[in-house]
């Protein structure tokens, strides 16, 4: 190709792109109504055409566009033409279409009215391409155009152009109409959303109960307040001490525990066990059984006894426990120290800021009174220069007034002439939306005939579709209903064995509490003995004083507290 024919193709190659959106809706039309039985393939053919005839038409001019719409397949050209230069295509769909790209007035005025403006030599166009398809020729009837001559040069003879063959429509039958059951969603998916929105519901509400009652854990009762009580008065250790300490809780506090209630009466305490439980507990005390029978064996059999290594090690113990619990104390107190010294510190810092702002505070005032008074002077020369612009505005504003009013003639006269289109508009719309109306309400009483269609039903006969395991209703509701039988005596066997397993589980566990009464009264009874041996033997006796580090701590802390409430009465 040559510079020129180079460009024009690159031009409606990028035209075809851009406006893709609006010409699909024109070939998309045509493959629907008039080019049902056109290729696919053919598809880029007809959106450069209809492109062309859009975009290009007024630059083109109808002789180029002729020549190029005669170089192409004259059935096939004909066929689209006549479709889209349809004046009721125009005016209706395509342009109701087409407005919901860009704007309806601009649609209206640079898209459909040059195509009605050359839809009359267009139409000139279409017959000479339907007489050369009845094999007739004319000559289409345009304006004389300068025609320049061409050089004398030896031209190729065009190809002729193939007749097209008769094209024979196809009969197709009648389709039957779609069963209604096909569009309805099935009965079990509904089910299904129903069960799935019910959990949905219930995990929201058992979420909400966890959310709300996640820190009841840590609310202690009254009746556990006073167990813990009694475990730090019978070990002589401060009621406010353990709550703030868990290195404390960590090292020492379940071991006191079972050490405190090993020595209580087990039976003065309620516990409400489960299944769980019970059976937990009457494995551990068959385990503490065998055990005492194991003892008891090796001590017949010459072994010693442990009681003096185990003194030892409880009196150990107890001194590990006190220099864990007065290293807890001096790691307090110093983290106490610490936050007294911070706060000493930050108040310091305060009070130099104090005096830094105030110094800032009176630059920044002599800085402002510096800005108001060069702001004044500012005033003052533009103040000046508005004067010497607005006696150069004055004859402006004349020519201004004169040009408004010109304009403004103009704008009422467009408005009349497009209130009187818009009227005529309005009129055409409302008479054929009455005959659409008419239409409608004629399809519509021939759809609502009735149909009769009979069909009798033996439900004792077979399908007949040559199936294994063919059978009738009767005979299928007959092996539901023996299938169904056979079900639910599985599930009463089922029930009973269940049953029986209850039982037996019921009978265990009442055992397994018979043996665990038991045991409980003897670990009381026990208990109880050495509980009273303990008292005989130990001597009344006050807590040893405390470390000498935590006293200098604690005055430490008091002098820190005196600083900072004098540094406060400063501030």
């Amino acid at each position: 190709l040559n510079v020129t024919e180079e460009k024009f193709v690159s031009d409606t190659l990028a035209g075809c792109t851009e406006y893709k959106s609006l010409l699909d809706v024109v070939v998309n039309a045509f493959y629907a109504q008039d080019g049902r039985y056109c290729l696919i393939s053919e598809r880029n053919l007809y959106i450069v055409i209809c492109y062309l005839a859009t975009f290009q038409l007024e630059e083109l001019g109808l002789q180029h566009f002729s020549r190029i719409v005669k170089s192409l397949d004259t059935a096939k050209m004909q066929k689209f033409l006549r479709f889209f230069f349809n004046n009721l295509h125009l005016n209706t769909w395509i342009k109701d279409e087409w407005s919901h790209f860009y704007d309806s007035l601009y649609v209206k005025e640079n898209l459909i009215d040059p195509l009605l403006r050359w839809q009359p030599k267009v139409q000139q166009l279409i017959e000479q391409l339907t007489n050369k398809l009845n094999n007739l020729t004319t000559t289409i009837k345009t304006s004389t155009v300068t025609q320049p001559k061409e050089f004398n040069l030896t031209v190729t003879k065009p190809r002729a152009i193939p007749l097209p063959l008769p094209i024979h429509l196809p009969v197709l039958e009648k389709r039957r109409p779609v069963p209604p059951g096909i569009y309805k969603p099935p009965k079990e998916k509904k089910q299904l959303e129903t069960i799935k929105a019910k959990n949905l519901q219930e995990a929201n509400d058992l979420l909400l109960k966890a959310n709300t009652n996640r820190f009841r854990c840590a609310a202690i009762k009254s009746e556990k307040r006073e167990v813990c009580y009694k475990i730090l008065s019978y070990l002589k250790i401060p009621q406010g001490v353990v709550p703030f300490l868990p290195e404390y809780l960590e090292v020492v506090w379940w071991s006191v525990l079972r050490q405190y209630f090993e020595e209580l009466q087990i039976d003065n305490i309620p516990i409400k066990l489960n299944t769980a439980a019970i059976l937990r507990e009457g494995a551990l005390y068959q385990r503490k059984r065998e055990e005492e029978l194991k003892r008891v064996e090796n001590l017949q059999q010459g072994a010693g006894e442990p009681s003096e290594f185990l003194e030892w090690q409880k009196l150990m113990r107890g001194k590990d426990l006190e220099e864990q619990l007065a290293e807890i104390e001096c790691r307090r107190l110093q983290g106490k120290l610490s936050h007294e010294e911070a706060v000493l510190a930050r108040q310091n810092v305060i009070q130099e800021n104090k005096k830094k702002g105030d110094l800032l505070r009176e630059e920044k005032a002599e800085l402002m009174h510096l800005h108001a008074e060069k702001r004044l002077q500012e005033q003052k020369e533009m103040k000046e220069l508005a004067e010497q612009v607005m006696e150069g505005h004055k004859n402006v504003k004349q020519v201004k007034k004169k040009l408004q009013e010109y304009k403004q003639q103009i704008a009422q006269q467009v408005n009349e002439e497009s209130g009187e289109l818009l009227r005529q508009a309005l009129e055409d719309g409302e008479e054929k939306a009455k005959k659409r109306y008419e239409i409608i309400q004629q399809i519509r009483a021939l759809e609502s005939l009735p149909g009769i269609r009979h069909k009798f039903v033996d439900l004792t006969e077979i399908g007949g579709h040559g199936l294994f395991g063919e059978m009738s209703i009767v005979e299928l509701r007959e092996r539901l209903a023996l299938l169904k039988e056979a079900q639910k005596a599985a599930e009463e066997e089922k029930r009973d064995q269940i049953i029986h397993e209850k039982q037996a589980k019921e009978q265990l566990i009442l055992e397994k509490l018979d043996q665990i009464s038991r045991f409980r009264a003897e670990l009381g009874r026990a208990a109880a003995l050495k509980q009273e041996e303990k008292k005989r033997k130990t001597q009344s006796g006050e807590r040893p004083v405390k470390d000498e580090r935590i006293l200098n701590l604690q005055k430490k802390i008091v002098e820190k507290k005196m600083e900072r409430k004098k540094q406060a009465g400063l501030l």
